[in-house]
């Protein structure tokens, strides 16, 4: 940044009738932790909405935001899940949208206008520098159409997605605005939007949540996996989907109809399989093969559970000595197993410490680290956990000595939540994903996957 001081901003707005998009941009401004850097930055998130409300995509760029004053009850009352929730309600599915700019919900400001066939929100819980704000999203969206060819819509970001998240690292960083500048920029990344024409097109996520139960010794007492598969379909006609997975049934039975030996690669056995109505039962229990016709939209088409061969994601070596009645020591490693290239976005780490604890200190090599005292435990959080690395967090603990208290603490298990994408625990792969209809025409699948934290836990 230049200066602290806000610079003049000049907006044109102009108005369009027909919108395809909804994006929020979130400021989040704090004044009372930083009094004389009150125009500087902030903490700022962007959610990418389409009509109906659902996130395209999202990017926070600080791991505290659930701690600002604005989500907080005695603010303004809205959670962090609660946001878009609030601006669908008092907002989009209000009578008053387009006949003010700004609407007050609680404690907060719901600022919003419109570029094109874009609405464009801003939220802010203090008096911000509204102008420049404004101003920092107008440039940000022309940088968009600088690399998309002019479009800014849902499927320009569908497309895009990858580049999108590419171009927001640049443009903000930690919250403080970069250079907007497109001629700059296309320097650096160099990568061209995708400007494909109207076309069919099928979503593919593959979500799993992974349940564990560790001992203190690094045995696995309990550990499965809950996946599904869910799907969005922009097709037109009556096409027939086969979905080919790298299930071992599945494999086995197409090289027996093909009379040709199985492939070499990882196979997975899926227990408690429960499909759509559209899938075609009688064609599964005969080939093994998942083919259907699919509803219009988004649905879910399949679920399953691993009990086999489940791949962990994290492994955590927690050391925790009691030193006295007053006095603890938590030494916690936690070890990314998955590969280097990939990483894990929003990972916690909760370590439980007895009700008394009264004073905390803490050593971190990445993340942040505090004691919540509302849910008696060391929250250690880490935005971007990378693979193959091992970050560690010690802390030692003071407790109040109390008369009363006679019995040995208990300790409760460590819990972990975390979201990997383009990983799967369960091994699971999509083969194929096949599409025939009678006029021939071609369609574009997009295949994603993401593992989640279900119940995470490691005694200590």
């Amino acid at each position: 940044m230049q200066s602290s001081q806000p610079r003049p901003c000049l907006l044109q707005i102009r108005p369009n009738h027909a919108p395809s998009l909804y994006l929020i941009g979130c400021l989040y401004l704090d004044f009372e932790r930083d009094p004389v850097d009150r125009h500087a930055g902030g903490r700022f998130g962007y959610y990418f909405l389409n009509l109906r409300g659902d996130v395209l995509i999202n990017r926070l760029y600080r791991d505290d935001v659930g701690n600002s004053r604005m989500f907080t009850v005695a603010s303004c009352g809205l959670g962090v899940g609660n946001m878009v929730d609030a601006f669908r309600t008092h907002i989009m599915q209000t009578k008053e949208l387009g006949t003010c700019p700004v609407r007050q919900i609680g404690g907060c400001s719901f600022l919003y206008m419109r570029i094109s066939n874009v609405y464009i929100v801003i939220v802010v819980s203090s008096n911000a520098n509204v102008a420049c704000a404004f101003k920092f999203v107008v440039e940000a969206v022309a940088l968009f159409k600088s690399y998309f060819g002019g479009a800014f819509d849902e499927d320009a970001i569908r497309n895009n997605s990858v580049l999108i998240y590419e171009l927001l690292d640049e443009i903000m960083d930690f919250g403080y605005p970069q250079n907007l500048s497109p001629e700059i920029l296309k320097l650096y990344i160099t990568q061209e939007g995708v400007r494909s024409p109207f076309s069919s097109k099928v979503f593919l996520d593959i979500v799993e949540s992974v349940n564990l139960l560790m001992s203190s010794k690094g045995s696995v007492l309990r550990c499965d996996v809950t996946g599904k598969i869910l799907m969005k379909c922009f097709l037109s006609g009556m096409p027939d989907l086969k979905l080919g997975l790298n299930d071992k049934i599945g494999l086995e039975k197409e090289s027996q109809l093909k009379s040709r030996p199985t492939k070499s690669g990882k196979t997975i056995e899926l227990d408690d399989v429960t499909f759509h109505q559209c899938v075609n039962l009688t064609r599964f229990n005969s080939e093994k093969t998942v083919s259907f016709v699919p509803p219009d939209g988004e649905f879910e088409l399949m679920k399953y559970r691993i009990t086999e061969g489940v791949n962990l994601p994290f492994r955590v070596l927690p050391t925790i000595k009691e030193l006295g009645r007053t006095r603890m020591e938590v030494n916690v490693k936690v070890k990314s197993v998955f590969g280097a290239k990939m990483f894990a976005l929003g990972v916690v780490i909760k370590i439980p410490v007895p009700k008394q604890t009264a004073k905390t200190s803490f050593q971190v090599t990445s993340g942040r680290a505090k004691y919540n005292a509302a849910i008696d435990c060391l929250v250690w959080k880490i935005r971007k956990f990378p693979g193959q690395t091992e970050p560690t967090m010690s802390a030692e603990v003071e407790l109040i000595s109390t008369m009363a208290e006679k019995k040995s603490w208990t300790r409760p298990p460590i819990q972990m939540e975390f979201q990997v994408p383009m990983f799967t625990a369960s091994g699971l792969r999509v083969r194929f994903l096949k599409v025939w209809e009678k006029s021939g025409y071609n369609t574009v699948e997009w295949v994603r996957y993401i593992t989640k934290a279900g119940s995470y836990e490691i005694r200590c």
